[in-house]
Protein backbone atom coordinates (compact mmCIF):
# COMPACT_ATOMS: atom_id res chain seq x y z
CA UNK A 1 0.00 0.00 0.00
CA UNK A 2 2.83 2.40 0.88
CA UNK A 3 4.52 1.44 -2.39
CA UNK A 4 1.38 2.32 -4.38
CA UNK A 5 1.08 5.66 -2.58
CA UNK A 6 4.70 6.52 -3.32
CA UNK A 7 4.19 5.52 -6.95
CA UNK A 8 1.16 7.82 -7.27
CA UNK A 9 3.09 10.74 -5.72
CA UNK A 10 5.97 10.17 -8.12
CA UNK A 11 3.59 10.12 -11.11
CA UNK A 12 1.92 13.32 -9.87
CA UNK A 13 5.28 15.07 -9.52
CA UNK A 14 6.29 13.87 -12.98
CA UNK A 15 3.15 15.42 -14.44
CA UNK A 16 3.88 18.72 -12.68
CA UNK A 17 7.43 18.72 -14.03
CA UNK A 18 6.09 18.00 -17.54
CA UNK A 19 3.59 20.87 -17.30
CA UNK A 20 6.38 23.16 -16.08
CA UNK A 21 8.59 22.18 -19.00
CA UNK A 22 5.78 22.83 -21.49
CA UNK A 23 5.23 26.30 -20.01
CA UNK A 24 8.94 27.06 -20.29
CA UNK A 25 8.99 25.99 -23.94
CA UNK A 26 5.90 28.07 -24.77
CA UNK A 27 7.31 31.17 -23.07
CA UNK A 28 10.62 30.70 -24.85
CA UNK A 29 8.81 30.49 -28.17
CA UNK A 30 6.91 33.68 -27.42
CA UNK A 31 10.16 35.55 -26.91
CA UNK A 32 12.14 33.91 -29.72
CA UNK A 33 13.42 35.93 -32.71
CA UNK A 34 10.85 34.21 -34.93
CA UNK A 35 7.95 35.81 -33.09
CA UNK A 36 9.34 39.16 -31.97
CA UNK A 37 7.92 42.30 -33.54
CA UNK A 38 9.81 44.22 -36.17
CA UNK A 39 11.28 47.56 -35.17
CA UNK A 40 13.87 50.23 -35.85
CA UNK A 41 17.33 49.91 -34.27
CA UNK A 42 17.76 51.52 -30.85
CA UNK A 43 20.80 53.49 -32.04
CA UNK A 44 20.34 54.24 -35.75
CA UNK A 45 23.83 55.66 -36.23
CA UNK A 46 24.65 54.16 -39.63
CA UNK A 47 21.96 55.78 -41.79
CA UNK A 48 24.19 58.65 -42.94
CA UNK A 49 26.80 56.11 -44.03
CA UNK A 50 24.40 54.02 -46.11
CA UNK A 51 26.02 53.61 -49.51
CA UNK A 52 24.34 55.22 -52.49
CA UNK A 53 23.05 52.64 -54.97
CA UNK A 54 24.52 52.83 -58.46
CA UNK A 55 22.58 50.64 -60.93
CA UNK A 56 24.68 48.16 -62.86
CA UNK A 57 23.98 45.27 -65.20
CA UNK A 58 23.66 42.02 -63.22
CA UNK A 59 22.49 38.50 -64.04
CA UNK A 60 19.37 37.21 -62.32
CA UNK A 61 20.12 35.74 -58.92
CA UNK A 62 20.33 31.96 -58.62
CA UNK A 63 17.61 32.00 -55.96
CA UNK A 64 14.32 33.89 -55.71
CA UNK A 65 13.29 33.85 -59.37
CA UNK A 66 10.91 30.92 -59.85
CA UNK A 67 8.18 31.24 -62.48
CA UNK A 68 5.68 31.29 -59.63
CA UNK A 69 5.53 30.68 -55.89
CA UNK A 70 2.89 30.47 -53.14
CA UNK A 71 2.81 32.39 -49.85
CA UNK A 72 -0.14 32.22 -47.43
CA UNK A 73 -2.19 30.42 -50.07
CA UNK A 74 -1.66 33.17 -52.67
CA UNK A 75 0.24 32.40 -55.88
CA UNK A 76 2.55 35.06 -57.29
CA UNK A 77 4.07 35.06 -60.79
CA UNK A 78 7.57 36.46 -61.23
CA UNK A 79 7.91 38.95 -64.08
CA UNK A 80 10.34 37.84 -66.80
CA UNK A 81 11.67 41.39 -67.05
CA UNK A 82 11.48 44.70 -65.18
CA UNK A 83 11.37 46.66 -68.44
CA UNK A 84 8.75 49.41 -68.38
CA UNK A 85 7.57 48.62 -64.84
CA UNK A 86 5.91 51.59 -63.10
CA UNK A 87 3.47 51.29 -60.20
CA UNK A 88 2.00 53.55 -57.57
CA UNK A 89 0.94 52.20 -54.21
CA UNK A 90 1.71 51.86 -50.52
CA UNK A 91 5.22 51.09 -49.30
CA UNK A 92 6.10 49.50 -45.96
CA UNK A 93 9.51 48.73 -44.41
CA UNK A 94 11.32 46.05 -42.42
CA UNK A 95 14.10 46.31 -39.86
CA UNK A 96 15.64 44.55 -36.86
CA UNK A 97 13.48 41.41 -37.01
CA UNK A 98 15.03 40.38 -40.33
CA UNK A 99 18.46 42.04 -40.01
CA UNK A 100 21.15 39.43 -40.70
CA UNK A 101 18.76 36.87 -42.13
CA UNK A 102 18.85 35.34 -45.58
CA UNK A 103 16.85 37.11 -48.30
CA UNK A 104 15.02 35.32 -51.11
CA UNK A 105 17.99 35.97 -53.41
CA UNK A 106 20.34 34.25 -50.98
CA UNK A 107 22.00 37.47 -49.84
CA UNK A 108 22.04 38.59 -46.21
CA UNK A 109 19.54 41.30 -45.31
CA UNK A 110 21.19 44.49 -44.07
CA UNK A 111 18.69 47.04 -42.82
CA UNK A 112 21.30 49.78 -43.33
CA UNK A 113 21.67 49.02 -47.06
CA UNK A 114 19.49 50.66 -49.73
CA UNK A 115 17.53 47.55 -50.64
CA UNK A 116 13.90 46.47 -50.93
CA UNK A 117 11.57 43.51 -51.35
CA UNK A 118 9.01 43.06 -54.13
CA UNK A 119 6.56 40.29 -54.92
CA UNK A 120 7.05 39.94 -58.68
CA UNK A 121 10.01 41.92 -60.05
CA UNK A 122 13.08 39.88 -61.04
CA UNK A 123 15.89 39.69 -58.47
CA UNK A 124 17.88 41.84 -58.55
CA UNK A 125 16.11 44.89 -59.98
CA UNK A 126 17.09 48.51 -59.53
CA UNK A 127 14.21 50.92 -59.00
CA UNK A 128 13.61 54.57 -58.22
CA UNK A 129 11.14 55.02 -55.37
CA UNK A 130 9.50 58.43 -54.93
CA UNK A 131 7.51 59.50 -51.88
CA UNK A 132 4.38 61.16 -53.27
CA UNK A 133 3.85 63.11 -50.06
CA UNK A 134 7.16 64.95 -49.85
CA UNK A 135 8.79 64.42 -53.25
CA UNK A 136 11.86 62.62 -51.87
CA UNK A 137 13.36 60.10 -54.29
CA UNK A 138 15.87 57.27 -53.84
CA UNK A 139 17.28 54.33 -55.79
CA UNK A 140 17.08 50.85 -54.25
CA UNK A 141 18.29 47.41 -55.25
CA UNK A 142 15.46 44.88 -54.96
CA UNK A 143 16.91 41.59 -53.69
CA UNK A 144 14.09 40.05 -51.64
CA UNK A 145 10.46 38.91 -51.87
CA UNK A 146 7.58 40.65 -50.13
CA UNK A 147 5.64 42.39 -48.69
CA UNK A 148 2.94 39.72 -48.39
CA UNK A 149 0.28 42.12 -47.13
CA UNK A 150 -2.76 43.37 -49.02
CA UNK A 151 -2.35 46.82 -50.61
CA UNK A 152 1.45 47.00 -50.20
CA UNK A 153 3.62 47.08 -53.31
CA UNK A 154 7.17 47.28 -51.89
CA UNK A 155 8.97 46.63 -48.60
CA UNK A 156 11.87 49.03 -48.09
CA UNK A 157 14.90 48.48 -45.91
CA UNK A 158 15.08 50.58 -42.75
CA UNK A 159 17.69 52.88 -44.34
CA UNK A 160 15.66 53.38 -47.52
CA UNK A 161 12.47 54.07 -45.55
CA UNK A 162 14.34 56.58 -43.37
CA UNK A 163 15.62 58.51 -46.38
CA UNK A 164 12.09 58.62 -47.84
CA UNK A 165 10.63 59.78 -44.51
CA UNK A 166 8.19 56.92 -43.84
CA UNK A 167 9.75 55.18 -40.82
CA UNK A 168 7.62 57.02 -38.26
CA UNK A 169 4.32 56.44 -40.07
CA UNK A 170 5.21 52.86 -41.00
CA UNK A 171 3.88 53.25 -44.53
CA UNK A 172 4.00 55.78 -47.33
CA UNK A 173 2.45 56.55 -50.72
CA UNK A 174 5.08 55.94 -53.38
CA UNK A 175 5.81 55.43 -57.03
CA UNK A 176 8.12 52.56 -57.95
CA UNK A 177 9.83 52.86 -61.35
CA UNK A 178 12.21 50.16 -62.56
CA UNK A 179 15.59 51.33 -63.87
CA UNK A 180 17.39 49.89 -66.87
CA UNK A 181 21.10 50.08 -65.84
CA UNK A 182 22.14 50.21 -69.49
CA UNK A 183 20.30 53.51 -69.90
CA UNK A 184 20.84 54.98 -66.43
CA UNK A 185 22.02 58.58 -66.41
CA UNK A 186 24.22 60.08 -63.73
CA UNK A 187 21.94 63.11 -63.51
CA UNK A 188 19.25 63.03 -60.77
CA UNK A 189 15.71 62.40 -61.99
CA UNK A 190 13.19 64.93 -60.60
CA UNK A 191 9.83 63.74 -59.31
CA UNK A 192 8.07 65.51 -62.18
CA UNK A 193 9.96 63.38 -64.70
CA UNK A 194 7.56 60.54 -63.92
CA UNK A 195 4.73 62.32 -65.69
CA UNK A 196 3.52 60.38 -68.71
CA UNK A 197 3.76 62.17 -72.05
CA UNK A 198 1.00 60.13 -73.62
CA UNK A 199 -1.98 58.64 -71.78
CA UNK A 200 -2.31 54.88 -72.15
CA UNK A 201 -5.71 53.23 -72.34
CA UNK A 202 -6.15 51.32 -69.07
CA UNK A 203 -6.57 47.54 -69.16
CA UNK A 204 -9.38 47.39 -66.61
CA UNK A 205 -12.21 48.46 -68.94
CA UNK A 206 -15.20 46.15 -68.83
CA UNK A 207 -17.77 47.37 -71.35
CA UNK A 208 -18.38 49.36 -74.54
CA UNK A 209 -18.40 53.12 -75.06
CA UNK A 210 -21.54 55.22 -74.69
CA UNK A 211 -22.14 58.98 -74.97
CA UNK A 212 -20.79 61.04 -72.08
CA UNK A 213 -22.89 63.18 -69.77
CA UNK A 214 -22.49 65.11 -66.56
CA UNK A 215 -19.82 63.57 -64.33
CA UNK A 216 -16.72 65.04 -62.73
CA UNK A 217 -13.85 65.22 -65.24
CA UNK A 218 -10.27 64.61 -64.07
CA UNK A 219 -7.06 64.77 -66.07
CA UNK A 220 -4.88 61.61 -66.23
CA UNK A 221 -1.68 63.23 -64.95
CA UNK A 222 0.65 62.88 -61.99
CA UNK A 223 1.14 65.74 -59.49
CA UNK A 224 3.85 68.34 -60.12
CA UNK A 225 6.71 69.03 -57.71
CA UNK A 226 4.75 71.93 -56.19
CA UNK A 227 1.62 69.80 -55.81
CA UNK A 228 3.63 67.10 -54.03
CA UNK A 229 3.81 69.45 -51.05
CA UNK A 230 0.03 69.27 -50.78
CA UNK A 231 -1.94 66.49 -49.16
CA UNK A 232 -2.37 63.39 -51.33
CA UNK A 233 -5.61 61.49 -50.96
CA UNK A 234 -6.07 57.74 -51.34
CA UNK A 235 -8.96 56.47 -53.45
CA UNK A 236 -10.21 52.91 -53.86
CA UNK A 237 -11.23 52.35 -57.48
CA UNK A 238 -14.07 49.85 -57.72
CA UNK A 239 -14.16 49.68 -61.50
CA UNK A 240 -13.60 51.47 -64.80
CA UNK A 241 -16.17 51.52 -67.61
CA UNK A 242 -16.80 52.87 -71.06
CA UNK A 243 -20.48 53.00 -70.07
CA UNK A 244 -21.46 55.78 -67.71
CA UNK A 245 -24.67 53.89 -66.93
CA UNK A 246 -22.75 50.86 -65.68
CA UNK A 247 -20.49 53.07 -63.58
CA UNK A 248 -23.49 54.75 -61.96
CA UNK A 249 -25.07 51.34 -61.25
CA UNK A 250 -21.94 50.18 -59.45
CA UNK A 251 -21.79 53.44 -57.50
CA UNK A 252 -25.43 53.09 -56.41
CA UNK A 253 -24.90 49.46 -55.38
CA UNK A 254 -22.10 50.38 -52.98
CA UNK A 255 -23.87 53.52 -51.76
CA UNK A 256 -26.45 51.23 -50.18
CA UNK A 257 -23.67 49.46 -48.25
CA UNK A 258 -22.24 52.72 -46.85
CA UNK A 259 -18.62 51.95 -47.70
CA UNK A 260 -17.62 55.62 -47.90
CA UNK A 261 -17.86 58.67 -50.14
CA UNK A 262 -18.52 57.43 -53.68
CA UNK A 263 -18.14 59.30 -56.95
CA UNK A 264 -17.89 58.68 -60.68
CA UNK A 265 -14.90 60.31 -62.37
CA UNK A 266 -14.47 60.80 -66.09
CA UNK A 267 -11.06 60.52 -67.72
CA UNK A 268 -10.37 60.73 -71.44
CA UNK A 269 -7.79 58.40 -72.97
CA UNK A 270 -7.02 59.02 -76.64
CA UNK A 271 -10.41 60.72 -77.08
CA UNK A 272 -12.22 57.81 -75.41
CA UNK A 273 -14.17 58.74 -72.22
CA UNK A 274 -13.69 56.31 -69.32
CA UNK A 275 -15.86 56.34 -66.19
CA UNK A 276 -14.24 55.31 -62.92
CA UNK A 277 -16.01 54.57 -59.64
CA UNK A 278 -13.96 55.81 -56.69
CA UNK A 279 -14.32 55.70 -52.91
CA UNK A 280 -12.56 58.57 -51.17
CA UNK A 281 -10.56 60.59 -50.60
CA UNK A 282 -9.21 58.59 -47.63
CA UNK A 283 -6.75 60.33 -45.33
CA UNK A 284 -4.69 57.38 -44.09
CA UNK A 285 -3.47 53.96 -45.13
CA UNK A 286 -5.47 52.49 -42.24
CA UNK A 287 -8.68 53.96 -43.68
CA UNK A 288 -7.80 52.50 -47.08
CA UNK A 289 -7.19 49.08 -45.52
CA UNK A 290 -10.55 49.22 -43.69
CA UNK A 291 -12.36 50.25 -46.89
CA UNK A 292 -10.77 47.44 -48.89
CA UNK A 293 -11.73 44.99 -46.15
CA UNK A 294 -15.37 46.12 -46.34
CA UNK A 295 -15.67 45.80 -50.12
CA UNK A 296 -13.93 42.40 -50.23
CA UNK A 297 -16.30 41.14 -47.54
CA UNK A 298 -19.09 42.18 -49.91
CA UNK A 299 -17.54 39.92 -52.54
CA UNK A 300 -15.93 42.67 -54.65
CA UNK A 301 -12.26 41.80 -55.19
CA UNK A 302 -11.57 43.69 -58.42
CA UNK A 303 -10.24 46.96 -57.06
CA UNK A 304 -7.09 49.06 -57.04
CA UNK A 305 -5.72 52.01 -55.10
CA UNK A 306 -5.38 55.41 -56.78
CA UNK A 307 -3.57 58.49 -55.45
CA UNK A 308 -4.70 62.00 -56.31
CA UNK A 309 -4.08 65.42 -54.81
CA UNK A 310 -7.10 66.55 -52.85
Amino acid sequence: MDFDCAKRKLESRSKLVLVWLVCVVVLAACTSPLTKKDSAPKKPTRIDRSEKVIPKVEPKSKYGNPKSYVVFGQRYYTLPSAKGYVEQGIASWYGTKFHGRRTSSGETYDMYAMTAAHKTLPLPTYARVTNKKNGRSIIVRINDRGPFHDNRIIDLSYAAATKLGIVTTGTGLVEVRAIDPRRQTTKPIPATATKSTKPVLPKDIVDVAEPASSVEIIEPSLPTAEELENDVGIFVQLGAFRSQENALKLRDTFTAHQVGQLSVKQQVFEDVPIYKVWIGPLDTVEQADDTVKKITQLGHKEYKLVFQNK
